[in-house]
């Protein structure tokens, strides 16, 4: 069975000190870093990339600005930075992050569902809730409670029983919902552009979703038409039960972060629990080389820090990860989703010498099989919910 392999861009990289291994870090803000980062992942036959993004600037506190000036501050805005990417890539997944939080459903539908049509159906939605009050305040909007913990990492919290991170979650829910309706607001053949007859739409194959519920209420349709794959991928990162409740309810792929094969089944069986269409994937931060371990010591010395992550810290040798992979496989989890620690190193030790690793074991593809996200991801192709049944 051939693994799914995804890589998670931010800047620099995973480690806060990465920017500082560049040879010319102001790259970081420019469409040619960008460009080089995902033209590498796509020459390594890469399933998707997912581009990191947030409301607030990056920061070592739960919530709020650390005032540190020596670690990258600032990120593009991810669906616009991928609809740039688009058409720079012909068959690689585009899966940039768009909060559910703050944001209204309707505008990151169609966001997504432009991207869809773009990149020729290969489009996809990192779902993430935005817990902070210091993000709250920046939209102005509402008033949310001081956190003392970030929702999204791990810690023994039984979050269920946090009334702030059910409704996050709930909110999330609901806009994923809506966004779902609205991608299927327009029928596949609802354009007609006769030009003999001058009718450029079916009327009736455009659709009210007619959406009321807590957080909102939306009418559609959509302005954009239904785009290639129907309804672009949606992903979600989950580290306990409420997460992964979201994700078996509203994604199609979930990132979990175990730190052993051990949790790897544990954490499967959980999910599967919820989900048994729920594509797995598993996340680790990755530093690939002979000399991994002394990089990555380098980088802790500079930052002044050892790093720490949610997800696994591997170092070593594509080899080594090779047999990481296999043995999670094993366990249950799909694919995963590797977040190199430094680029462009430790994204091409992926793209050149783990996925030659695991193409040499029968494990990972020598070419694109397919065209659209959801088919590399055999996903099928869903039909509009509105569209009448003959």
């Amino acid at each position: 069975m051939t693994l799914h392999l995804a890589v998670a861009l931010d800047g620099a990289g995973w480690h806060p000190a990465a920017w500082r291994s560049l040879d010319s870090p102001e790259g970081i803000f420019s469409a040619r870093h960008w460009a080089g980062l995902v033209a590498e992942a796509e020459r390594g036959l890469l399933d998707f990339v997912t581009i990191e993004d947030a409301f607030g600037l990056q920061s070592t506190l739960p919530d709020g600005d650390d005032d540190r000036t020596d670690r990258v501050r600032g990120r593009f805005d991810a669906v616009l930075l991928a609809a740039r990417l688009a058409p720079l890539t012909s068959r690689i997944g585009l899966v940039p992050t768009a909060t559910t939080t703050h944001t209204e459903p309707f505008h990151v539908a169609i966001g997504i569902a432009t991207l869809d049509h773009v990149s020729g159906g290969r489009a996809g939605w990192r779902a993430q809730v935005s817990p902070r009050a210091s993000e709250a305040r920046l939209v102005g909007r509402r008033q949310f409670p001081p956190v003392d913990r970030l929702l999204n990492r791990p810690g023994g919290v039984d979050l269920s029983a946090d009334p702030h991170a059910r409704d996050l979650f709930a909110e999330a829910g609901d806009a994923v919902e809506v966004a779902r309706r609205l991608w299927d607001s327009w029928e596949d053949d609802a354009e007609i552009r006769d030009l003999a007859t001058g009718r450029f739409i079916d009327r009736d194959k455009l659709h009210y979703i007619d959406f009321a519920g807590r957080f909102f209420s939306v009418k559609g349709p959509s302005i954009t038409p239904r785009s290639p794959q129907g309804q672009p991928v949606v992903t979600a990162l989950a580290h306990a039960r409420l997460p992964y409740e979201f994700a078996a309810s509203s994604a199609d792929v979930v990132y979990v972060t175990p730190h052993s094969a051990e949790q790897a089944h544990a954490i499967v069986e959980e999910v599967r629990g919820l989900s048994g269409e729920l594509k797995i994937f598993a996340d680790l931060l990755v530093f690939l080389g002979e000399d991994a371990a002394r990089r990555k010591a380098r980088l802790d010395e500079l930052d002044g820090a050892e790093l720490v992550s949610d997800a696994s810290i591997f170092t070593g040798t594509a080899r080594e990860l090779a047999e990481v992979l296999l043995q999670w496989r094993r366990a249950g989890i799909q694919g995963f989703r590797l977040r190199p620690g430094a680029v462009p190193h430790d994204l091409e030790r992926i793209t050149r010498e783990l996925t030659a690793e695991l193409r040499g074991r029968g494990a990972f593809r020598h070419e694109y099989e397919a065209a659209t996200l959801r088919g590399l991801l055999g996903l099928p192709r869903p039909a509009s919910r509105y569209a009448e049944v003959s």
